[in-house]
């Protein structure tokens, strides 16, 4: 556990899951019965949190990473991809097996994914760190509920802003979302929490539940944000996709280490929405996850609005 000493140094603490994910490559997503042979077979890191921090990271964010291991030689490759990215590492070590993700990819790069939390379900209100001096927090919803809003609690406390990847998609209590700074989610999770309606309405719906800032990332179709009373509209960045694993852990992390810096909104948002199509170009979730160097690089020619 870090003291509140260690706080000072990164500029974006990541709160959530860790898990080895093992990736089968399918010529198409079974149906429900279906048995499909894979063409190919492999592990990686994983998890939405360590995800979010390794993106945030190599996109030039100071961050640490707060979550749970098992102490089985899973956690191993987990510790390396961190360390490697240039997160701080804040995970504890317990008795309960590594998380794990089992995702089947398709030759068009749409994915499946099953979780088994393991020691990511560990995780209570108690052990969350301190948060002082810490400028962002970033949460994600494969770890303990009460664990979540007890961290989001504890960053408006020590005056840091709150993050929150609304994933996977479920009813959230009114107390967390009053936490909340900027929630982003995809098309399915805004109309879990906000019902139905046309895109903009889910948006402003969301919005009066709390967050100032409501992100809803739109695939090929870019992203939308309302913020205040402005609305931004990016279009997505040009790529032959190749797959969509760790797309939106890209598109947090890279947009709250533009944010963490300074950048605007409108700004912020165009870095992440170039990180996470330069992530779909490659294969796996943590190892394709683009550097600061080649955002800056893809920026340069990039022409969206």
């Amino acid at each position: 556990m870090p003291s509140a000493s260690d706080l000072s140094r990164p500029r974006v603490v990541v709160v959530g899951s860790a898990n080895l994910d093992f990736v089968t490559r399918l010529p198409h997503l079974p149906a429900p019965g279906e048995t499909v042979l894979g063409e190919a077979y492999s592990t990686a890191p994983g998890g939405k949190g360590a995800n979010q921090a390794v993106a945030c990271a190599r996109a030039g964010g100071q961050v640490a990473f707060f979550g749970a291991l098992g102490t089985d030689p899973f956690a191993e490759p987990l510790l390396a991809s961190l360390r490697e990215s240039g997160v701080q590492d804040w995970t504890l070590r317990v008795p309960a097996p590594t998380g794990a993700a089992f995702i089947s990819v398709s030759e068009t790069g749409e994915n499946c994914i099953v979780v088994a939390s393991g020691a990511n379900a560990t995780l209570r209100p108690e052990q969350v760190p301190p948060l002082a001096g810490v400028g962002w927090l970033v949460l994600q919803l494969e770890i303990p509920l009460d664990t979540v809003l007890a961290a989001a609690q504890a960053a408006k406390s020590a005056g840091a802003r709150v993050v929150l990847n609304a994933a996977p998609a479920r009813a959230l209590p009114a107390e967390l979302l009053r936490q909340v700074d900027v929630l982003v989610v995809n098309e399915g999770e805004l109309r879990t929490l906000a019902g139905g309606g046309e895109l903009r309405g889910c948006l402003r719906h969301v919005q009066d539940l709390g967050p100032q800032t409501v992100v809803v990332t739109l695939g090929e179709r870019g992203c939308l944000a309302l913020s205040g009373e402005t609305w931004t509209e990016l279009p997505a960045h040009p790529v032959q996709v190749r797959d969509t694993t760790g797309a939106g852990d890209t598109f947090v992390g890279v947009l709250v280490a533009a944010l963490s810096r300074g950048e605007a909104l409108a700004s912020a948002l165009r870095w992440a929405v170039v990180g996470s199509a330069l992530a779909c170009g490659r294969e796996g979730a943590q190892p394709a996850m683009p550097w600061r160097a080649e955002l800056e690089e893809a920026l340069s020619h990039w022409t969206g609005a």
